[in-house]
């Protein structure tokens, strides 16, 4: 008996009762469970956003800017509402927040009190930018937080651009008023030429002034230099004589507090002695005349005296008649008046021989008389003299204490002066070669100033002075400078339309592997009449394929005409599609035929395996290395990127690519059923008795 033919038998035993016939429309419409269901389900969810409440608070206060009214937060309210994007509920800010805690709201959009002071700020002097808040809770719905975080930020854009727009216009405004300013300051530049002009021309007279003040800054250094060292020997001076002058008045003060006392009591007593000290020496020196002149008469009348004494004492006592009493007298009076008469001799010889300091004594003793004399006329007022004297030392000594410390300072004076003079030639120098420097950058000024009026002049010319409508054109697109030119080469038209190539063969999968459960992977007439591998293969296998027809047919017809799936090339995705259920069912007969009722999990497993790595939902370079490394071993992954190029359109390389790995896939699996069919047709423990039966 033929394959075909044992198709067939397998397929009418569907037909003989109410169950096994309601079992084969439950298997023909299971894809449509897998397929239409999850793609309506997720057909369009962006056309529903307004749907879902999301709390907005507008806690906004408004702002003034240049006397203009600024209600930011009012006018992004407005446009949110109008765009309804969302299903907005204004609400305070504690009843957002709570809401959003307990899943009243999805998520919540406050626009805060300072909102639009902050975007006003963008004029000021301290510029601030503007805070929308968004508050999410992923614990609501994740994919809620992820489309709002791309709508909010749409919504930024609008606003930063609106914000972009009323700065760039005052720019533009600015723009014209640096216009007008720059034309006044290129002819404040003109006047500035000529009055540089006038002032390189006083540069060059101030360097001139100053070299002469140099030359007089050098001489003053040198005679300063001089004072200094003039200065310092005075200072040297007049301390000794300050030192000197205290030594004085100390001593003077020491003798005059002994001596004052005994002035102050003997005025008297000194006054009769200075008297009688002059008129004892003025009859001294009246009778120093007499006693020149006396001396030789006198003299020889002591030799007279002595020779007549000499011979009284000869003549009496060496005659002894005297007694020797009497004559020890005259012996005495003899030798007495021979020693005047010695005397007498000396005095007259010294008279002879020191007449010039007769001379002079009697000088000095007129001079002692004049003195004694005055002495007795001022003894009365000694001890006020003295007193007076003392003062006068003492004040002596002030002044001289005085005159070393003005000496001191005016030695360290001129030494500052000195240091000064010769820093006041150093600065003088300087400025004398600065004023030359000057003189040079004050012409060089003169050129760069007429070159500045001259820029200046091209500059307002170059400057844009715009009117409103230019202001207009060039605020519009400098706040918006860059617009994204989206280009979709084949734009599938919702949600559901991009995931149909995941979700399609994932029901196309799942029907063959229940189909599985309901018919035989080997065909057991085919096995009991000992057909060969490949008949008992193909007789399991094109009856699973002719039901796999009918799903893909139902599912189809479903997407399309009732959920409203639109395809870039229908005929080729329904033709590639009875390829795509030819293949699963090779695969999963091989499976159950090959591993019994272990085949059933594995082929669950292999489900799991394709769905994770064939790239359905985001690309599979997302997905870990694991997913990335059996990719291109599985066949659903070409199976999804075939479906995407017949839906929404594209190149068909893919798709032949597809076509040719789903055959191999399917002669393969084919070929390895055949080999288990081989197996089974030999009876074993196993077979009879299996570990396990489901």
């Amino acid at each position: 008996m033929r394959s075909p033919r044992l198709a067939a038998l397998e397929l009418r035993r569907f037909g003989r009762g109410k169950l096994p016939r309601a079992a084969l429309v439950a298997l023909l419409l299971l894809p449509l469970l897998y397929g239409a269901l999850y793609l309506w389900s997720f057909w369009d969810p962006y056309g529903r956003l307004d749907r879902i409440p999301v709390a907005l608070v507008n806690d906004d206060k408004g702002a003034t800017a240049e006397g203009r009214k600024i209600t930011a937060g009012d006018d992004i309210t407005r446009g949110l509402r109008d765009s309804e994007v969302f299903d907005w509920h204004e609400v305070s800010a504690a009843q957002a927040r709570a809401g959003v805690e307990d899943g009243t709201y999805y998520l919540s959009l406050t626009m805060p009190a300072d909102f639009s002071t902050r975007i006003a700020s963008s004029a000021g002097d301290s510029p601030e930018t503007g805070a929308l808040q968004v508050r999410t809770n992923d614990a609501n719905n994740y994919i809620v937080g992820q489309i709002s975080r791309t709508v909010f930020s749409e919504v930024r854009t609008a606003a930063s651009t609106k914000a972009s727009r009323s700065f760039l216009d005052k720019m533009f405004i600015s723009f014209s008023d640096i216009h007008g300013a720059t034309a006044k300051a290129a002819d404040g530049a003109s006047d500035l030429e000529n009055g540089i002009g006038k002032a390189e021309k006083g540069s060059k007279s101030l360097a001139d002034g100053l070299k002469d003040a140099e030359s007089g800054s050098g001489k003053l250094s040198k005679g300063l230099k001089k004072l200094d060292t003039g200065a310092g020997d005075l200072q040297d001076g007049s301390q000794k004589v300050a030192d000197g002058t205290q030594a004085l008045a100390d001593r003077v003060n020491g003798v005059a507090a002994k001596v004052g006392p005994f002035l102050k009591d003997n005025e008297k007593t000194i006054g009769d002695t200075a008297q009688l000290v002059a008129d004892a020496a003025g009859t001294v020196r009246a009778d120093l005349d007499t006693l020149v002149k006396a001396a030789p008469t006198a003299a020889e009348g002591a030799h007279t005296a002595s020779d007549a004494l000499g011979a009284v004492y000869t003549a009496r006592c060496e005659s002894q008649v005297l007694p020797d009493t009497a004559c020890a007298d005259l012996k005495k009076a003899r030798d007495a008046a021979a020693d005047i008469a010695t005397i007498a001799d000396d005095l007259t010889t010294l008279i002879a021989d020191q007449d010039g300091d007769l001379k002079t004594l009697r000088t000095n003793l007129g001079t002692l008389q004049e003195q004694a004399q005055a002495l007795a006329d001022r003894a009365p007022h000694l001890s006020e003299d003295l007193d007076d004297a003392v003062s006068k030392v003492n004040k002596l000594n002030t002044g001289a204490s005085e005159v070393a410390a003005g000496a001191k300072k005016l030695h360290t004076g001129l030494g500052t002066a000195k240091t000064g003079a010769g820093d006041l030639d150093e600065g003088v120098t300087a400025l004398e070669t600065g004023a030359q420097d000057l003189n040079g950058g004050m012409f060089r000024l003169v050129d760069g100033s007429g070159e500045l009026a001259d820029g200046l002049h091209d500059g307002a010319a170059r400057i844009p002075d715009y009117d409103e409508q230019d202001r207009d054109a060039r605020t519009a697109v400098m706040a918006d400078p860059v617009q994204l030119a989206s280009e979709d080469l084949h734009k599938a038209p919702n949600y559901g339309t991009g995931f149909a190539p995941y979700f399609i063969p994932l029901s196309l999968w799942v029907g063959a592997m229940v189909a599985y459960m309901l018919i035989a992977p080997l065909n057991r007439r085919a096995l009991a009449a000992g057909a060969s591998a490949w008949r008992i293969a193909l007789a399991g296998w094109l009856p699973v394929v002719a039901i796999g027809v009918l799903q893909t047919t139902a599912l189809m017809a479903v997407l399309h005409w009732a959920i409203g799936l639109e395809m870039a090339r229908t005929a080729g995705t329904v033709g590639f599609l009875f390829v795509v259920t030819a293949c699963f069912a090779a695969l999963v007969q091989w499976l159950n035929a090959r591993f019994g009722a272990a085949g059933r999990i594995l082929v669950l497993a292999l489900l799991m395996l394709q769905l994770t790595s064939a790239g359905g939902t985001y690309p599979v370079q997302t997905s870990p290395r694991f997913f990335n490394a059996i990719h291109p071993y599985l066949p659903m992954s070409y199976v999804v990127e075939a479906l995407r190029r017949l839906i929404t359109g594209g190149g068909l390389q893919p798709v032949w690519h597809a076509c040719v790995v789903l055959v191999a896939f399917t002669a393969g699996a084919l070929a390895l059923t055949a080999l288990s069919a081989r197996r089974r047709q030999v009876w074993t423990l196993d077979r009879l008795h299996p570990e396990l039966t489901l």
